[in-house]
């Protein structure tokens, strides 16, 4: 890892990403508005590739807003990413998700409660 400093709202995106229930997805700019990062899906992708592996961040739950797995179908990342969410019994058919079947959808009481931001 390098000296550079890690952006202060990738915690903010870490614990929102930590907070989606096994077996459940969001996308990325889903999880940017819970964060309180409203406009920042990108942000999101490159926050997950720089969280430590001691925290244990389910990246994996976190697909684009068509409902796909980011990666190109296929490769390593895709692979592993998409047997992650089958053993999490998410279904994923040609790299695709269906949201209205698999989409986190925080409750009030999460929103109000659980939610940091």
């Amino acid at each position: 890892m390098s000296d550079k400093p890690i952006n202060p709202n990738y915690q903010r995106i870490w614990s929102t990403v930590l907070l989606i229930p096994k077996g459940k997805v969001a996308n990325y700019g889903q999880i940017a508005d819970l964060a309180g990062l409203p406009g920042k899906a990108r942000l999101v992708g490159k926050a997950l590739g720089y969280a430590p592996k001691s925290l244990q961040v389910p990246w994996y739950r976190v697909i684009n807003s068509q409902g796909k797995i980011s990666f190109p179908i296929g490769s390593e990342h895709f692979e592993k990413q998409k047997g992650l969410l089958q053993t999490e019994e998410v279904v994923v058919l040609n790299g695709r998700i269906k949201l209205k079947e698999f989409q986190w959808q925080p409750d009030l009481s999460e929103l109000l409660f659980t939610l940091q931001y």
